[in-house]
């Protein structure tokens, strides 16, 4: 019996985990990992440099963890900007249609799910 193709890919969280590269230094900063942002949000003209780090930070969170709840607290100092502008970054973003927010709850974080669709930009107005 032949097994369907989607039995036969690994997820992408399941290749990271497999940890097949080490790397081998100790330079804190490639130690620190990296993180590969779609060129779709790099070259978006309809959000912001903010919002655009915003995605990247998630993306970041999302690797290293396979699910991603950072607070609004964490996000502002992690990339070093207000709450505020946090705030005004995410909803860039779920106006955008690239990320879909889950409130939780008094006191307790947004679930965040990134969408990876690659639609073709409406102007800025």
């Amino acid at each position: 019996m032949e097994e369907s193709y989607s039995n036969n890919v690994k997820s992408m969280a399941e290749l990271i985990r497999e940890k097949n590269i080490e790397l081998d230094t100790r330079d804190p900063v490639v130690q620190g990992g990296f993180t590969q942002v779609p060129n779709f949000i790099l070259r978006n003209n309809n959000i912001s440099v903010g919002a655009k780090l915003t995605y990247s930070m998630f993306l970041s969170y999302a690797w290293n963890n396979d699910y991603c709840f950072p607070g609004q607290e964490k996000l502002a100092q992690d990339m070093g900007v207000a709450k505020r502008s946090v705030i005004t970054y995410l909803q860039e973003l779920e106006k955008n249609g690239l990320l879909e927010v889950r409130r939780r709850g008094l006191g307790k974080t947004n679930l965040y799910k990134l969408k990876f669709s690659v639609k073709s930009p409406t102007k800025k107005k």
